[in-house]
């Protein structure tokens, strides 16, 4: 019995049908085949390594370089923190010796309250943040949202003032304090509300510009939407754009309160009482003597000085990467 699906029979049937179909069948072309030359294993790992290297690795390298040139100073810093030595020669060795001493007499020095310090730079830095989000909010929601004579003069004149550093303005904010205690003392010379006044005044230009482009995102189809079902420009400014551009609120207060917490020179100049000075100025004292400079302790302040600046930024990071992901409408 013959089996029908055997190809021996289907090449007699197409014989029989076209004798020209015989001698194709019968003689089939054998295709020629190239062979890859075979390389070795460490050959093949090695063209790998060159390819991921090319591609991503040298991505790899520098975040490797950057990453040690940023941790080395802080970790040097908080190796000098936990020597006793009280210089920063025997700091070379990182970790060589680990004594908590430094942050306990830290607290110890009766001429210098670290606590005391350290209370003022938060009263200080946190008020200063919470008042510049919300006056740089209120202006920059009146130049993006409000047309009135005057607006594109005053968003340049904004911007050509934060040209000039609040350096060069030292003696007349000292002339101006002591001019204004005579008058009202709580808010002069020595005073840390007079402090505060003069880095809300410096820090609101930069930070109404940084958020009037920002605001200029939020669609203003949400205001018009809100004012016809009623809703005046403060109940709108409070209850949707505020909840809109969170992010830059977020950002516009860390960067305010690290630019406060780390001041020196107008804090210098306006605190004179050491009860009243913040962490930037009571810690240079521990450098600025001759006869007593002490490293170590210097540097355990300026670590402990660092946590709160380090909690802001990740309890606000939650914010700063969340967005608008929300949506306006919830």
């Amino acid at each position: 019995m013959t089996n029908p699906f055997n190809p021996s029979d289907g090449q007699e049937i197409g014989a029989r049908l076209n004798p020209a179909v015989a001698g194709a069948a019968t003689t089939v072309p054998t295709a020629t085949s190239t062979e890859r030359p075979r390389t070795s294993i460490p050959e093949r790992r090695k063209r790998g390594f060159l390819y991921w290297f090319r591609d991503t690795g040298w991505r790899h390298l520098i975040g490797i370089v950057m990453l040690v040139f940023a941790a080395f100073p802080l970790l040097y810093v908080l190796s000098a923190s936990l020597n006793p030595t009280g210089t920063l020669v025997g700091s070379n060795v990182l970790f060589r010796t680990i004594d908590f001493g430094n942050y306990i007499e830290l607290f110890q020095l009766p001429q210098q309250p670290y606590a005391a310090w350290f209370l003022n730079t938060m009263v200080i830095g946190l008020t200063t943040a919470a008042g510049t989000v919300f006056l740089g909010a209120l202006a920059a929601y009146a130049f993006s949202r409000m047309r009135f004579t005057g607006r594109r003069v005053g968003l340049l004149t904004l911007l050509l003032v934060q040209m000039f550093p609040q350096l060069l303005g030292v003696v007349a904010i000292f002339l101006l304090l002591s001019g204004i205690g005579d008058i009202f003392p709580q808010i002069g010379i020595g005073t840390q509300a007079g402090l505060i006044l003069v880095y809300l005044g410096g820090a609101l230009g930069v930070n109404t510009y940084l958020m009037y482009g920002f605001f200029n995102t939020v669609p203003v189809s949400i205001d018009e939407a809100a004012k016809i079902d009623g809703a005046s420009h403060s109940r709108i400014f409070f209850t949707i754009i505020l909840r809109l551009v969170a992010p830059i609120l977020a950002v516009v207060g860390l960067l305010s309160f690290i630019a406060t917490t780390s001041e020196f020179v107008i804090a210098s100049v306006v605190l004179t009482s050491p009860q009243t000075q913040t962490l930037a100025v009571g810690l240079y004292q521990f450098i600025s003597q001759e006869t007593s400079t002490n490293w170590t302790i210097f540097s355990a302040g300026a670590v402990l000085a660092a946590i709160p600046v380090m909690a802001l930024f990740l309890y606000l990071q939650k914010y700063i990467i969340g967005g608008l992901t929300a949506g306006s409408v919830k």
